[in-house]
């Protein structure tokens, strides 16, 4: 009957090799967790910056909004005030009757 067992050169060559083996694959796995690692970091601080200009669009949105929405002292001139437009008005139209007639 045929010896098959390994030699213990051919056993050692054996173990060395599986480890190679296994130290590659360990390397590959660590790499991947690196890539992995870095795109979630990238895809984190995306997402952050997308957070944070939605924030401030909104707040500008809303002030954009706030400044368009008539305030309640909008809609209640002063008599002063109402007295100055009205003479504006009236001195444009003298000047446009008087331009026109004469």
């Amino acid at each position: 009957m045929a010896d098959t067992g390994l030699s213990d050169e051919e056993r050692a060559e054996l173990e060395r090799l599986r480890a190679e083996k296994a130290e590659r694959e360990r390397a590959e796995r660590d790499a991947a967790e690196r890539a992995e690692l870095e795109r979630l970091r990238r895809q984190s601080a995306e997402d952050e910056r997308e957070r944070a200009q939605r924030q401030r669009d909104e707040q500008t949105r809303e002030r954009g909004r706030r400044l368009m929405e008539p305030d309640e002292d909008d809609l209640r001139m002063p008599l002063g005030q109402k007295v100055v437009i009205l003479a504006v008005v009236v001195l444009a139209a003298v000047w446009l009757l008087a331009t026109v007639l004469g």
